[in-house]
């Protein structure tokens, strides 16, 4: 069986919330996630911080992430923002905004966006396939760029090439598995031209990063695993979710006990460097206290 073909079995085992994905503003999204308590973000935002501190100190310009699977911009939000998922939950949760139209929705967000200190030297890309999701990311002013691209279907064009010639960072919270090597080895290409940005992927226990970390291999990078930690992404959403999670996990060799049998999906981070910057700041140093 391809990587492709069992990421696609593992797929079939999570709940299917495509529906909230894609709609024209996030109230939806927010609204089913927070019953699920999806946290990922908070639990990344401090692991991305890290990276974004040391390539700060490494360049005078300021530093380009292009986050993967973005959404409505929820990473951008929480590091270009510093906000929580709590604060963007309590957001969503005003009740004035049950009735309103989808264009108010944006204004009402701009508005609070822009009532917040933006860090100045971080600018962020988005990149997914849903068009919807990345209109209001752009329009509410949580992306500087947005790109509604499914790499898995189709190549990127010249115009969103240019966009990527100049990544720093590569950042994802929960895309591997719906991205697999096909989208990776589109991708590189356009963010190799002047440099090789580092890629920090969170990725959920039941999904092997072994054929992206071949990928990656062949462009000259080296893929360390954060040994020792896992980051709660949400809570299933069934019983039936975590029955069908628990036998890949298990059918996968990796055992479950005291982890994803509590009732929560885990993810492992997972960061991939040019040989050189791995050798002269390991991943253990690189996230010492």
């Amino acid at each position: 069986m391809s990587a492709d073909s069992a990421f696609e079995d593992i797929n079939e085992s999570k709940a299917n919330m495509d529906y909230i994905y894609d709609q024209s503003d996030p109230r939806a999204y927010f609204h089913e996630l927070k019953k699920l308590a999806y946290a990922i973000p908070d639990a990344a935002k401090p692991i991305f911080q890290k990276l974004i501190t040391h390539l700060q100190h490494r360049q005078e310009r300021p530093v380009h992430v292009l986050d993967l699977g973005c959404s409505y911009g929820v990473n951008a939000a929480l590091l270009k923002y510093d906000l929580s998922m709590h604060e963007l939950y309590d957001h969503w949760s005003d009740g004035s905004l049950v009735q309103a139209a989808p264009e108010d929705i944006v204004e009402h967000d701009r508005r609070f966006i822009d009532n917040l200190g933006e860090q100045e030297d971080l600018l962020v890309t988005g990149l997914d396939p849903a068009e919807s999701a990345i209109t209001f990311a752009k329009d509410s002013g949580l992306l500087d760029e947005g790109l509604a691209v499914n790499l898995e279907v189709s190549p990127l064009s010249n115009t969103t090439t240019e966009i990527l010639a100049d990544v720093d960072l590569v950042t994802s919270t929960g895309c591997v598995g719906y991205m697999t090597k096909k989208s990776f080895e589109r991708l590189l290409p356009a963010i190799t031209q002047g440099q090789s940005p580092w890629m920090g992927n969170f990725v959920l226990r039941m999904f092997p990063f072994d054929a992206i970390d071949e990928a990656l291999a062949k462009w000259g990078y080296v893929t360390e695993r954060l040994d020792g930690q896992t980051f709660v992404q949400r809570n299933f959403a069934s019983a039936s979710e975590q029955e069908q999670v628990l036998e890949q996990l298990r059918d996968g060799g990796i055992d479950p006990t005291g982890r994803e049998v509590e009732g929560q999906l885990l993810a492992e981070f997972y960061l991939s460097r040019p040989i050189v910057d791995a050798a002269a700041v390991p991943i253990d140093r690189l996230f010492q206290a």
